[in-house]
């Protein structure tokens, strides 16, 4: 890898270097990016330094909990307890025990997790010395939580050092023993295989290898990206749960304050950690909770967006209950979000032109070029079924005619296949063509 191109990662950029028409004026540009580099790297230092001056801070007086000792040796342990009547954004945690584990096994994939309680449900989620994964990769900080009646607990299992990792792997391995099933976000790309990898490395039992497992990271991008700019967690706690952290430790910093850890043993480095990995914890369980009543009820939550409550009947759709899709989707046929009914109207015709009810199809056509005379989807099929089914050729011609006197308004592909089809549909006008195609297919 060049140079520069090593500096573009470091500095996060993304374009490529301008032409530059000398060799002074390239090595001036390599100049500038190495002391952003550095810069930054000053910068982040002295908000290390900033933050901990002073005497180091021993880890009991900083983090509550307790040293554990088993067989493999010893790690720190800590226990918190969000009581039913505290709230996280605008869900009280008391509600979030109440999840329709029908609907978590279905998003998960997993018959067996649909015949599970709540309470049978372990979430978890790491802190790491990096992201690459490997062996070179090490899961510091494990958090757990789980419902205990309509509490939620959460706990953490902290290695202070290396050496402790396998009796902390081995007291996960004996809670995990205890439950059915898992929840996490992007668990199966990362936290289980990082896990598992360590679990062998330290020659103990993987207790996860065949636990059912709910990812909620891929069902939370299926649903919410029509309106999210991404599926992290930070931005689904704000967008979805109402929840905004202040004060939150950027991902970035973490592992170097681990290492400040190791390196100074100031507890101070690492509560900031503890309480994003807690909030993490928690913000899962309430994002399940909110994901399975959104797919669990098959109706529309209220202040729940109608966007939401598209995706959920695409997915019904894709599942194969088209029952419930369609019911979903006629809530939303004069939604007031101009693009989410438009949307709506182009899936449910396409739902009823499969169950071949062309009337229930042509209706929502219609709607759809009420609203916007140029919808080239809607004149396509509108067309095809007049043509097919009704063996209207005038209006079929008329509406294909509103398309070509804006040549502007399609590509030059679809125009052609337009003039084709009305060239066609001009034929059999002429020949006053009434009777045969009863059984034809619009196509």
């Amino acid at each position: 890898m060049r140079v520069t191109d090593k500096l573009k990662r470091l500095t996060g950029e993304t374009d490529k270097l301008p032409k530059l028409q000398s060799s002074n004026e390239t090595i001036n540009e390599l100049r500038r990016k190495i002391d952003t580099v550095i810069e930054r790297s000053r910068r982040i230092e002295e908000r290390h330094s900033a933050s901990f001056k002073g005497k180091a801070q021993p880890l009991e007086s900083v983090i509550t909990g307790e040293e554990i000792v088993n067989e493999h040796g010893t790690f720190y342990f800590t226990r918190s307890t969000f009581h039913e009547s505290s709230s996280h954004g605008c869900r009280m945690v008391g509600d979030l025990a109440d999840i329709d584990m029908r609907a978590a096994g279905l998003i998960a994939g997993s018959s067996e997790i649909a015949l599970m309680n709540p309470a049978d449900g372990l979430y978890l989620d790491t802190e790491t010395t990096g992201l690459a994964g490997g062996t070179g990769t090490f899961p510091f900080l494990i958090g757990l939580g789980w419902f205990e009646d309509k509490n939620f607990v959460t706990s953490q299992l902290f290695a202070r050092d290396f050496p402790e990792e396998k009796a902390m792997l081995n007291f996960l391995q004996e809670i995990a023993a205890q439950k059915q099933f898992l929840v996490t976000f992007n668990g199966k790309a990362y936290d289980i295989n990082l896990l598992s990898t360590r679990f062998i490395l330290n020659r103990l039992e993987d207790p996860f290898i065949n636990m059912p497992h709910l990812d909620l990271l891929f069902i939370c991008r299926r649903l919410f990206r029509h309106r999210l700019e991404n599926s992290r967690l930070v931005t689904l706690e704000c967008g979805i749960l109402g929840f905004e952290r202040t004060g939150d430790v950027p991902g970035y910093e973490i592992p170097q304050r681990y290492f400040d850890w190791l390196k100074r043993r100031d507890a101070r480095a690492l509560e900031d950690i503890f309480e994003h990995n807690r909030l993490d914890i928690l913000s899962m369980a309430a994002l399940n909770a909110h994901l399975t009543e959104l797919v669990g009820t098959g109706t529309n939550p209220p202040d729940t967006h109608p966007g939401d409550i598209m995706a959920v009947a695409r997915l019904f759709f894709e599942y194969g209950d088209s029952v419930l899709a369609t019911k979903l989707y006629e809530e939303l046929i004069h939604c007031e979000y101009t693009e989410v009914a438009k949307e709506t109207r182009r899936q449910l015709s396409l739902i009823h032109k499969r169950a071949e009810c062309w009337e229930d199809a042509a209706r929502l056509w219609e709607i759809m070029l009420a609203d916007n005379p140029l919808d080239l989807f809607a004149v396509e099929e509108l067309a095809k079924f007049l043509e097919h089914k009704k063996h209207d050729y005038t209006r079929a011609i008329e509406l294909i005619e509103v398309i070509l006197d804006r040549p502007v308004a399609v590509a030059p592909f679809e125009h052609d296949a337009l003039i084709y089809r009305m060239e066609r549909l001009k034929r059999k006008s002429g020949l006053h063509l009434t009777d045969n195609g009863d059984n034809e297919n619009p196509e």
